[in-house]
C-alpha cells in the first residue's frame, strides 16, 4: 500500500487561512461591541420600589398600567464643561448603564427623551419584546421614543405636535395665531395603545421634552398648554373618551414654576404671573431684525450653544410688543381649562408614603401652604450644576374611572449622586428615570388618587 502523502500548504493557501481567521475574530468582536453577544450587565444602584396597596386588596379584572419615564441625555448633546465632575461621558461607558436601567423595571410602556443612537438602542428594546415609535422635531438630532411591551398593546394612532407651528389663538395674524416667543423645535408625541387582552381597554400616551431655558417661562407654559389640549383633542377624535391619559416626560420646570401649577390646577399666584410676565421676549429665532447682543451659534436645544452658565440669562431677545401676539395672563389661563387638569403620579403616591424617610421636593424647597408638588421627589436631575426637579408623570382620568397608584420606584438617595450625574455604577443619566403602577376601575369601585 502506498504511503499518504503529508499535505503542505502552499504560502499563498497559509496567507488565505490567516486571513480567514482574521476575518472570524473582527466579525466576533464586532457583534460583542454592539452587544448582540451580551456581555456581563452594566452596573448601576439598584432602587426598591414603594408599595402603596396591598396587592391582595386590589382585583385583577382592574386595568393596569406600569409606565417609566426617563431623559437619556442624548449623547449629541454631552460636553465636558457641562459635566465636569462626571467621569462616564463617552456613549461605550454610558450605554450599557443606560440600556440596563431601562430594562431592569420591566415597564409595560415607557417614555424616553433626548433619544438619540437608535441603531444602538432599539435592538436592545426589540429583543426584550418592545415596540418602538420614534419622533423628533425638525432638523433635530435627538428625539422622544414611546416603547410598549409588543405583547400587551398595539398602536391604534400616533401624532407628533410640533410646538413652534401649533395656534393658541383661532384669529388675528400668523403671529399672532401663534403667540411664541422662540422657535424652539421642541415637540410632543402622542400615541393610542389599544391591550391585546381587552380590546375595550387601551390608554392614550404623551411624552414630551419642554423648552430648557430657565428664563423662558412663557414659552414653557404655553407648550405645556398646547401638549394637553392636543392630548385632549386626540382622545377624542379616536373616539376614545374612556381611555385615561398619561403624560410623562421631562417638562423642565420646577414644582413651584407656572407651568407646573397651570397644568395641577393651582392658581397661579401673583409672583408666578409677574415671572411669566418678565419673560415675554421675542428671540431672534422669531424676528430676526433682533440686534445680537451675543454670537449666535444655536444648539440642538434651540438654545445658544455658548449659554453654558449655570445662571443662564436671556440673550439674543427683545421685549415684546402687543403686535407680537403673546398670551396675555388671562388667555393663559384660558389654554388650561378645569377639564383638562391633570394629577402627578409622585405627588400623590409619595403623599400617602409610609416611608417618612423618603425625602420630598418640598422637605429641600419652601412651597406656599396648600400648594401641590410638595411630595415630588427630591431630585430628577442632579449635576455640577444645576440640581432639580425637571420630570413627572402626570394623569388624566376619564369622566368614569378614576385612577389609583400602586406602586413608586423609589428616586435615588441623594448620597448615591452627590458626584453630579452621570456616574460610573450609579446612573447613566443626568435626570434620575421615573416609574409608576397605576389601576383604573370604576368612580365607585375605587377613589381618586
Amino acid at each position: 500500500m502506498a504511503s499518504k502523502k503529508t499535505f503542505i500548504p502552499t504560502p499563498e493557501q497559509l496567507m488565505l487561512s490567516e486571513a480567514r481567521k482574521a476575518k472570524k475574530l473582527r466579525e466576533a468582536n464586532t457583534l460583542l461591541s454592539a452587544n448582540l453577544k451580551p456581555d456581563l450587565p452594566a452596573q448601576i444602584i439598584s432602587r426598591p420600589w414603594i408599595s402603596l396597596e396591598s396587592q391582595q386588596e386590589l382585583d385583577i379584572k382592574l386595568q393596569r398600567v406600569k409606565i417609566m419615564t426617563w431623559n437619556l441625555l442624548a449623547q449629541c448633546l454631552v460636553r465636558r464643561e457641562l459635566f465636569p465632575t462626571s467621569n462616564c461621558l463617552k456613549a461605550g461607558q454610558r450605554e450599557g448603564m443606560l440600556h440596563a436601567e431601562i430594562l431592569a423595571q420591566e415597564p409595560d410602556i415607557i417614555c424616553l427623551q433626548e433619544v438619540d443612537r437608535l441603531e444602538r438602542l432599539l435592538p436592545v428594546l426589540e429583543k426584550a419584546g418592545y415596540q418602538s415609535c420614534f419622533a423628533s422635531g425638525r432638523g433635530k438630532k435627538h428625539g422622544c421614543l414611546i416603547t410598549f411591551k409588543e405583547a400587551l398593546y398595539s398602536v391604534v394612532e400616533e401624532q407628533v405636535i410640533y410646538y413652534d407651528d401649533e395656534d393658541v389663538r383661532d384669529h388675528g395674524s400668523e403671529k399672532s395665531r401663534r403667540g411664541s416667543s422662540f422657535y424652539t423645535k421642541n415637540i410632543g408625541f402622542l400615541i393610542a395603545l389599544k391591550s391585546k387582552h381587552d380590546t375595550h381597554q387601551g390608554v392614550i400616551i404623551a411624552t414630551t421634552h419642554l423648552f430648557w431655558h430657565p428664563k423662558y417661562t412663557y414659552e414653557r407654559s404655553r407648550q405645556a398648554g398646547i401638549l394637553v389640549r392636543e392630548v385632549v383633542k386626540f382622545r377624542a377624535q379616536l373616539g376614545l373618551l374612556e381611555w385615561p391619559i398619561l403624560i410623562a416626560g421631562d417638562f423642565n420646570f420646577p414644582p413651584e414654576d407656572p407651568g407646573y401649577s397651570l397644568l395641577v390646577g393651582d392658581p397661579l399666584l401673583a409672583a408666578q404671573a409677574e415671572q411669566v410676565l418678565r419673560s415675554q421676549v421675542i428671540h431672534v429665532s422669531i424676528d430676526p431684525t433682533v440686534p445680537a447682543t451675543t454670537p449666535v451659534s444655536v444648539d440642538d436645544e434651540g438654545g445658544e450653544a455658548e449659554a453654558v452658565d449655570p445662571d443662564r440669562v436671556i440673550v439674543n431677545a427683545r421685549p415684546s410688543t402687543d403686535e407680537d401676539g403673546l398670551l396675555s395672563i388671562q388667555e393663559i389661563l384660558d389654554l388650561f381649562p378645569a377639564e383638562s387638569k391633570v394629577r402627578s403620579v409622585y405627588d400623590a403616591g409619595l403623599s400617602k408614603c409610609k416611608y417618612s424617610q423618603i425625602p420630598s421636593y418640598g422637605n429641600r424647597v419652601l412651597l406656599p401652604s396648600g400648594r401641590r408638588g410638595f411630595h415630588e421627589p427630591e431630585y430628577t436631575s442632579y449635576t455640577h450644576y444645576w440640581k432639580s426637579v425637571l420630570d413627572y408623570i402626570f394623569v388624566l382620568d376619564p369622566v368614569d374611572r378614576s385612577s389609583k397608584v400602586t406602586s413608586l420606584l423609589s428616586p435615588h438617595n441623594v448620597d448615591d449622586i452627590r458626584a453630579g450625574l452621570p456616574q460610573k455604577g450609579v446612573c447613566g443619566s443626568d435626570h434620575v428615570s421615573l416609574a409608576a403602577d397605576l389601576v383604573w376601575a370604576t368612580q365607585t369601585a375605587t377613589t381618586p388618587l
